[in-house]
């Protein structure tokens, strides 16, 4: 094996969870968690509120077994679902270079749909959200149910290189956005049909299925673990097509081997499942840009800004 200095090469990993449960202390907790990542060298982005924690750190692998067996000891977080998946590297000094720096904020809502007072948290998570379904579950379901409708829990550019076959993808740039969306009235053809709302890890879905039951959907479900859970049971033999959007270095994953590239560029339109922030840096957008025209960094969500000068 190869070795640095006088151990094991360190593997670079990153975990990926949530947990949703009543906290009384949000900043007593985010402060415990800011010192016990900082003390492993773990990185990445950390969010704490009343109805509990959401997190994607990366680091070294003994470093996140390490951060898993101090989160158990807190009765609240005993039972989060951890999700692993590789990371890009370590540096010297054994910091993720999946992530730039370590964020752990305190904030009202742990996924921010802008309407706190709507979430309901209790010991046992989401209160009146929709039914959870294994991955073997939801091929289940579709097949016993042809009007089933997979419905995205993720913005439009996320989306746009990666999705369920014939899922339904809400005009959204962020998560605010769901709340306008399903009260315009546009789906309520669906009230009376399943559907299976998903997202990344699981936890905007959490709180998206409770929004629609409260406004109305009959028949609410949402994937165990999200899109990374049902990428560990069926790869890209299943109903997923293209890759996998993740909020770090990695940009875009793919689920399994030789997956269908869904995404075009926003400038040519070639296939590519390459994302790429604007070139302005007064703009947010982060777009689906082939290499060639990314290569060019006079362009500005789909534009071309005027020269300087």
């Amino acid at each position: 094996m190869w070795t640095r200095h006088n151990g094991p090469v360190p593997v670079p990993k990153i975990l990926l969870y949530y947990r949703f449960t009543p906290l009384a202390d949000p900043e007593a907790v985010r402060l415990w968690q800011w010192e016990l990542c900082r003390s492993l060298k773990l990185r990445g982005r950390i969010i704490v509120s009343p109805h509990g924690i959401n997190g994607t750190v990366g680091g070294a692998v003994e470093a996140c077994k390490q951060y898993i067996k101090a989160c158990r000891t807190y009765p609240a977080f005993r039972d989060i679902d951890w999700k692993w998946s590789e990371g890009t590297g370590l540096d010297a000094e054994g910091y993720s270079l999946d992530f730039p720096k370590l964020r752990v904020r305190a904030r009202d809502e742990i996924v921010s749909f802008g309407v706190p007072g709507e979430v309901e948290v209790d010991a046992e998570g989401i209160v009146g959200g929709g039914t959870h379904l294994s991955p073997d579950e939801v091929h289940e379901l579709v097949e016993s149910h042809p009007d089933a409708v997979f419905f995205d829990g993720r913005n439009a550019i996320e989306a746009a290189v990666g999705r369920f076959r014939g899922a339904i993808v809400p005009d959204t740039s962020t998560t605010h956005d769901f709340v306008r969306e399903l009260d315009s009235g546009k789906y309520d053809h669906l009230k009376d049909r399943p559907v299976i709302t998903y997202c990344t890890g699981g936890i905007r879905c959490e709180v998206l299925s409770a929004l629609m039951r409260h406004r109305g959907f009959e028949q609410v479900y949402q994937i165990e673990g999200g899109i990374v859970r049902y990428g560990e049971r069926f790869g890209n033999t299943g109903l997923w097509e293209g890759g996998l959007t993740v909020f770090d270095k990695r940009s875009v994953v793919d689920l399994g081997p030789d997956a269908t590239v869904i995404g075009r560029c926003h400038r040519c339109g070639e296939p590519t499942s390459r994302l790429q922030n604007c070139s302005d840096p007064a703009c947010q957008e982060r777009l689906v840009t082939c290499p060639g025209c990314g290569d060019d960094q006079n362009w500005c969500g789909g534009h071309t800004p005027t020269p300087a000068g």
